[in-house]
C-alpha cells in the first residue's frame, strides 16, 4: 500500500494540509532559521512531494508570509493584554513591556527581519495584500492601546509599533544567537561591541522614542 500522502479534496481536508504545511515550516525556522530553510526541506518534513505543496501554498516565502501574519496577530492579543494592565504607564515601563513581548518570540522576530527582504518579495499582489490587510489591523489595535495609555498622536502610536517591530527583527539578526558568530564575538574582547543584548538595547530604543514623543504632545 503506498504511503504517498493523497491529494486533500475536502475544504476541511485542505486546511488540514495547509497547516501540517505550516507547523512543519514553524518547526524548521524555529530550529534553524527562517532563511536557511527550503521547501524541499518543508515537503520532507511532511512526507510530501515538493510540486504538491504547490497546490496549497504558491512559495516557499507565501508559507512563511501566512506564519509573519499569524505572529502579528499572536503579538498584538500578547502586548495588548499586558498593556491593559500597567499601572503606571510611563514611557520606560510601556517600552521594556513592547520589547520583552517581541524578544519572548525569537521565531516572530526572525521572521520580521525577513518580511520587507524577501518573504513579500516572492508571492502574488493577492498574497501580499491579503497580508497587509492582516497586519495593518494588528498594528491598529496595539496603536489604539499606546495612545490610550501615553496620549500620544496616531502617527506616532503609529511610528512606535513601526520601531519596535523593525528593530526587534534587526536587532535578532545583529545578536546572531546560537551561531558560530556569536560564538566569535563572546569570546574576543575586541569585538565586544558587536555582542547585542537585544532586550535591554530595544529597550533604551523606545523609551527615548516614547519620552522625546510625550514631551513633543504635552
Amino acid at each position: 500500500m503506498s504511503t504517498t500522502p493523497q491529494r486533500a479534496r475536502s475544504a476541511e481536508a485542505k486546511r488540514s494540509r495547509e497547516r501540517a504545511i505550516l507547523d512543519a515550516a514553524r518547526t524548521l525556522g524555529a530550529a534553524r532559521s527562517v532563511r536557511e530553510v527550503t521547501l524541499t526541506d518543508v515537503a520532507a518534513a511532511i512526507g510530501m512531494h515538493k510540486s504538491a505543496m504547490l497546490r496549497y501554498f504558491e512559495t516557499r516565502e507565501q508559507i512563511f508570509l501566512t506564519l509573519t501574519a499569524e505572529g502579528w496577530q499572536d503579538w498584538s492579543a500578547a502586548v495588548r493584554a499586558t498593556l491593559h494592565d500597567l499601572d503606571p504607564a510611563d514611557p520606560e515601563t510601556v517600552a521594556a513591556t513592547i520589547a520583552d513581548s517581541l524578544v519572548t518570540r525569537p521565531f516572530f522576530c526572525d521572521l520580521l527581519s525577513q518580511t520587507s527582504l524577501h518573504l513579500e518579495r516572492n508571492v502574488s499582489l493577492d498574497a501580499a495584500h491579503a497580508f497587509k490587510k492582516i497586519v495593518l489591523a494588528e498594528v491598529d489595535t496595539v496603536v489604539g492601546e499606546l495612545r490610550r495609555l501615553l496620549g500620544l498622536t496616531e502617527l506616532q502610536a503609529v511610528d512606535v509599533v513601526a520601531t519596535a517591530t523593525s528593530m526587534a527583527g534587526a536587532l535578532w539578526q545583529m545578536a546572531a544567537p546560537g551561531t558560530q558568530l556569536r560564538a566569535l564575538y563572546e569570546s574576543h574582547p575586541e569585538l565586544a561591541h558587536a555582542v547585542v543584548d537585544v532586550g535591554p538595547q530595544l529597550t533604551r530604543i523606545l523609551t527615548a522614542l516614547l519620552t522625546g514623543m510625550r514631551a513633543t504632545t504635552d
